[in-house]
């Protein structure tokens, strides 16, 4: 099994950072379940449920980290695992923005060369949220697998409803020789804790990864 690890200097500023703030610290956790798991357009389990959680670590200087795990079902491995930490706040009363960190691990995989980390940020007003991530490092190694050879950008835009429910609309693009080279948009509509959606991506593997895929999933937020 493949061990789980943040870069030495990614541990480093998450242990002093969480000493330094234990004060002010919150502890929450998430418990998810969706009918398809996708991420950026392209199913994570073959289009079959998944079940997720997660523990996450917060602060009043903006400061968080946390872990989350779901089930996944694409190449060798049944097990995903994400390490991530970061700095969020209000710029102004219309904007925020969020920095960070994170590793996505594959524990049960055969091959150690699954595991990668991303850094990302994004900025939010009015809306409208605009985020990039940019590969960080790859267990893969070589060509098309050091930093910066892939970039997802993405923008989004939620509507609030008077009935309580909230529409988000998404668009992405992928690029780079770690990537797919493809573009995904969704639609979804929320309420009491429920999501329904529906996604497209332009990539073809052949295998319908380009038709049109649905989702409902229902998530819960819990305070410790």
């Amino acid at each position: 099994m493949k061990t789980l690890k943040f870069t030495t200097i990614a541990a480093a500023v998450l242990a002093a950072s969480s000493f330094s703030q234990v004060a002010t610290a919150e502890i929450s956790a998430n418990v998810a379940a969706t009918s398809n798991y996708l991420w950026r357009g392209l199913e994570q389990t073959n289009g079959a449920a998944a079940v997720s959680g997660g523990i996450d670590y917060a602060t009043e200087s903006g400061f968080y980290a946390g872990t989350w795990a779901s089930n996944a079902s694409w190449g060798d491995m049944k097990t995903e695992v994400d390490l991530y930490f970061g700095f969020g706040g209000d710029i102004s009363n219309s904007i925020s923005y969020d920095v960070g960190y994170i590793y996505f691990a594959y524990p049960d995989s055969v091959s150690d060369e699954n595991d990668f980390s991303e850094i990302y940020a994004s900025i939010s007003a009015s809306g409208f949220t605009f985020g990039v991530a940019v590969l960080a490092d790859s267990e893969a190694g070589g060509d098309g697998a050091g930093f910066g050879d892939s970039i997802y950008a993405n923008l989004d835009y939620g509507i609030a409803l008077d009935s309580g429910a909230e529409v988000g609309l998404h668009i992405g693009d992928y690029s780079g020789d770690f990537s797919t080279d493809s573009t995904d948009i969704g639609i979804s509509v929320s309420k009491d804790s429920f999501t329904f959606g529906v996604s497209k991506t332009d990539y073809d593997d052949g295998a319908g990864s380009d038709d049109l895929k649905f989702y409902v999933s229902y998530s819960v937020d819990i305070t410790l």
